[in-house]
């Protein structure tokens, strides 16, 4: 693609690139990515979740995330970990182990490891912490809760772990990525 366009800088290993007024993604997959990243800028972690349950797709992935991320679909015989990862969702407030994900599974911590990473792209842990962040920003964005509210929501622990974990994620604070993403009136 370069070749065609040597005046474009392709980044032939993202989903998507935001630069000012213009976005552009890898492909169909990576647009859905991108449309979401940008409801979520608009109009806020809550309303692109709920887009993305609506489009059965995956709630954020990050631009800057690898586009061949071997993700096999799970197969019939039920080795799929959904139930698993919805029933870490409900409970992302609470400490979790990965002995106590693969006890979920009924699997190994190994063989976890393994599927968990051939269905998201991700070590189970490594999942946890996205989604735990993922929450956080959503209740930085809807509440107006006190950073240490938030983490123990997010099950992040403390609001230093929060400012961390943001931080790394994001490069904002959580008050500065409140400041910028919170939606009028839409703090409870």
């Amino acid at each position: 693609m370069s070749s065609r366009f040597p005046a474009v800088d392709v980044r032939a290993d993202v989903l998507f690139v935001e630069d000012g007024q213009i976005v552009t993604s890898a492909g169909l997959a990576a647009g859905i990515d991108l449309c979401l990243h940008l409801v979520r800028s608009d109009y806020g972690s809550a309303v692109a979740n709920a887009a993305a349950r609506l489009a059965v797709a995956a709630p954020v992935r990050a631009g800057d995330q690898t586009q061949l991320v071997p993700t096999p679909l799970p197969g019939p015989d039920g080795a799929g970990l959904a139930r698993t990862r919805d029933w870490a969702l409900a409970r992302l407030d609470e400490p979790l182990t990965l002995a106590d994900l693969a006890a979920h599974a009924h699997v190994s911590e190994r063989t976890l490891g393994r599927r968990f990473r051939a269905q998201t792209g991700l070590s189970p842990l490594q999942w946890l912490l996205h989604q735990r962040v993922e929450r956080a920003r959503e209740l930085l964005e809807t509440t107006d809760l006190p950073m240490d509210h938030v983490a123990r929501r997010s099950g992040l622990g403390s609001a230093d772990s929060l400012r961390q974990h943001l931080l790394r994620r994001t490069g904002l604070t959580p008050t500065a990525y409140r400041t910028a993403f919170a939606r009028p009136g839409g703090a409870a």
